[in-house]
């Protein structure tokens, strides 16, 4: 391929990475502000949710504030290893929240939105790491 047509191809490619990463983070930032608010404040769903998990509802005020916190790590420019952190932690959390609910018995169909939310994550950490392989080469 000449090397002009290679270069068009490759800023193409580079744009729709950028596109994916943003439209796969913004839903993950979303997802989990929205999360996070949510359980900030005692709310009679909330502490019916972690009533039936066996839980107590200040676990829910822990992972509220490690969210915001890795909403920051994955916005804010640099910090690869925080985002590795931040990323992997958004997984413990949904992976937590399927287990916990299928370990007293919840059908798998209950788990259908995490499941979503651990797509949406996996979706913005591949595209993460896509992008910043083009940004070295």
């Amino acid at each position: 391929m000449p090397q002009g047509l290679r270069l068009h191809h490759n800023n193409k490619n580079m744009k729709s990475t950028k596109i994916a990463y943003w439209v796969f983070t913004i839903l993950l930032v979303v997802l989990m502000l929205f999360s996070a608010i949510a359980s900030l404040r005692a709310n009679p769903d909330g502490i019916a949710l972690m009533k039936h998990i066996g839980y107590p509802y200040s676990v829910l005020t822990l992972l509220s504030i490690a969210k915001i916190l890795g909403i920051i790590a994955i916005l804010v420019p640099g910090f690869p290893r925080l985002k590795e952190w931040a990323y992997a932690g958004f997984t413990f959390d949904l992976v937590g929240a399927i287990f916990a609910s299928l370990a007293i018995g919840d059908p798998i169909g209950q788990s259908l939105p995490i499941i979503v939310g651990l797509i949406i994550v996996f979706g913005s950490y591949i595209f993460y790491h896509k992008r910043m392989r083009g940004v070295k080469s």
